[in-house]
């Protein structure tokens, strides 16, 4: 879960980043990358922990 929150604020980050920098070119592909992060993040934190499978024995 650690993990998720690190993504997240990184994507919040960058996308300020691309924010301020978006009179160029360079400004919306960060602000996406950065949204894109951000996205991901959230998915992640509501994504089912993968359960180990039951051992025959």
């Amino acid at each position: 879960m650690t993990v998720n929150w690190i993504v997240f604020g990184l994507g919040v980050i960058v996308s300020l980043l691309g924010y301020y920098l978006i009179p160029g070119d360079w400004g919306y592909g960060i602000l996406g990358f950065g949204l894109a992060f951000v996205l991901l993040g959230i998915l992640s934190m509501f994504r089912r922990p993968m359960r180990e499978p039951k051992s025959r024995h």
